[in-house]
């Protein structure tokens, strides 16, 4: 199989998958509205200097593009489950190609999760230069690289009866613990733990909005942590699943 075959094969997959237009595209738009359309009038939210729908749209970009990409380790867990991954070690597809289409995939869902609600920030009255724009989704997507091993990770780890609720519980307690659905203020154990986070800087890109250049170096420190612990976890557990086999 060829690797331009596979990716095709693997985004058509996703993209008709009902479950994906529910809960990382129409999930987190339908919360934005509900949260940031009361709010559209809010111009300082929790004292950030960030207006009420400028702050959700990033906080739930974070949430919907989290879940995008976690949601390759619940389609790895399917195909362990009906033995479609001992098929594909059988042909000559790289072992490589197998994961840079899990991530291009995820990359691609987060993508759409991204352009759906940045419009949706703009019916609202979010206003960004081209280059605050540009810069905010080269923050966000460098940010979500540890969530691209972390799904890898699971995927390999769990049964489909269980990679659920741990999925949804993971995003549920990043996005609480990251500052998606409130601000976290400067000061005490709940910054210093959000601070340690890669939730939390996903959240923080919103700081190119108010004419920041984003995180500063704590912010890439950590995303540059988490993403070389969870690419390392990732190919653990693909081997350690693979020698199973």
């Amino acid at each position: 199989m060829r690797s331009a075959t596979y990716t095709r094969y693997e985004l058509l997959r996703t993209f008709r998958s009902r479950r994906f237009f529910i809960f990382s595209l129409g999930f987190p738009l339908v919360l934005y509205f509900l949260i940031a359309g009361p709010n559209h009038n809010v111009r300082d939210l929790g004292g950030t200097g960030i207006s009420a729908p400028l702050y959700f749209m990033i906080g739930l970009t974070a949430f919907g593009t989290m879940n995008a990409m976690l949601s390759a380790g619940a389609r790895i867990a399917g195909e362990r489950a009906v033995g479609w991954n001992r098929q594909l070690r059988i042909t000559p597809l790289p072992t490589r190609v197998y994961f840079r289409t899990k991530v291009v995939t995820g990359y691609v869902m987060a993508a759409t999760a991204m352009i759906l609600l940045f419009a949706a920030g703009t019916s609202l009255g979010v206003r960004l230069s081209a280059g605050e724009w540009l810069r905010m989704v080269g923050l966000i997507l460098v940010g979500l690289v540890p969530f691209a091993g972390l799904g890898i990770v699971m995927g390999h780890l769990l049964t489909v009866d269980s990679i659920g609720p741990v999925m949804g519980g993971t995003t549920a307690l990043l996005s609480v613990l990251g500052g998606v659905w409130f601000p976290i203020g400067g000061g005490g154990a709940l910054h210093d733990i959000a601070q340690a986070l890669p939730s939390y800087w996903l959240v923080q890109a919103s700081r190119v909005a108010l004419g920041g250049q984003g995180w500063g170096a704590r912010g890439w420190i950590v995303v540059a942590i988490w993403s070389v612990v969870c690419a390392r976890l990732a190919a653990r557990a693909y081997r350690r699943d693979t020698g199973r086999g």
